[in-house]
């Protein structure tokens, strides 16, 4: 059992740090200047540690202050939305939802879905970050995030629904082949101008050429232009530069419109898997499982129209 002893000062703290004055912080809480000094003296005097540097215009958080008002601040989060499910017992997604997705994929696929949502839920509140990093969801008060790869098996406190795999296809534009002619075979391929991914190593992606029996070849190629970034590489592609192996993803829409073209569809192969993932629990909050339901129909990236090699 949490002790309630706990929760005392927790309040006053983060309305303190957040206005960053005892004066400011009275006045958001209806109380004394001398009441909230004194509240946040006895939390330091119970925690055993100085929470914030004091001098005669500002208070500034010290270095252990910084790290428990990131925890009071989840703490207080969870409360009110708890308080909230159980209050007022409504199925319509409100409030503050902390989305995580890959830097390019999120952009492109999932970003213009949460937008596609939003007039449904006038009371929702979405901050969502971009990046590639993976991030810590419990550490970081991530409510759901979109990963691609990852473990293959997840966390027990890890919540996730696995919504299929990458496929990855060779592809150029159409000046490109007309150029340096079209490629029949593997053999053929590799003697191509390759655009590749380039790594924060230095190194770049190899390329993953399929065999009969189900293996799959993991060639290093020499490319003529290595870009750190998949739009980069897409851009260079479309440009004329070289063949390149992308997630059918990336392309779906250059293939379609003909700026790009798939070249031997036999060679298509599996890549990275794609998971919905949320910590144990969120998904009962409203909020959560309204736009987990929503991404979880709309993200299939087991494009029908790119066959896989058999």
């Amino acid at each position: 059992m949490v002790s309630t002893e706990r929760l005392k000062g927790i309040e006053t703290f983060v309305a303190t740090a957040d206005a960053g004055s005892f004066t400011a912080a009275a006045e958001l809480l209806h109380l004394t200047s001398s009441a909230v000094s004194k509240s946040v003296a006895r939390l330091e005097e119970r925690l055993g540690t100085r929470l914030f540097e004091r001098t005669t215009r500002r208070l500034a958080l010290t270095d252990a202050g910084a790290a428990f008002y990131r925890t009071c601040v989840r703490v207080l989060t969870d409360l009110e939305e708890a308080e909230a499910v159980l209050a007022v017992q409504r199925s319509e997604p409100v409030g503050r939802l902390r989305l995580d997705l890959p830097a390019t994929f999120g952009r492109l696929r999932v970003w213009p879905l949460v937008l596609q949502l939003m007039p449904q839920y006038p009371h929702l509140r979405p901050h969502v970050s971009f990046t590639d990093r993976f991030a810590d969801l419990l550490d970081e008060g991530i409510d759901l995030a979109v990963r691609i790869g990852g473990p293959d098996h997840w966390p027990a406190a890890i919540g996730h629904r696995h919504l299929g795999h990458e496929r990855l296809i060779f592809c150029a534009s159409p000046d490109y082949l007309a150029h340096h002619g079209i490629p029949a075979s593997p053999a053929e391929l590799l003697q191509h101008d390759a655009v590749l991914y380039g790594k924060a190593d230095g190194s770049s992606s190899p390329w993953l050429i399929a065999h009969d029996a189900g293996i799959v070849e993991r060639r290093t190629m020499e490319g003529r232009i290595i870009a750190g970034h998949a739009e980069a590489q897409v851009a260079a592609v479309k440009a004329g530069c070289g063949i390149a192996q992308l997630a059918t993803w990336l392309v779906r829409d250059e293939i379609r419109c003909g700026e790009l073209v798939q070249i031997l569809p036999m060679l298509t192969t599996v890549g990275l898997p794609l998971n919905l993932i949320w910590p144990v629990g969120r998904q009962l909050l409203p909020k959560v499982d309204a736009i987990l339901q929503f991404l979880a129909s709309e993200l299939q990236i087991d494009a029908p129209d790119f066959p896989a090699h058999n």
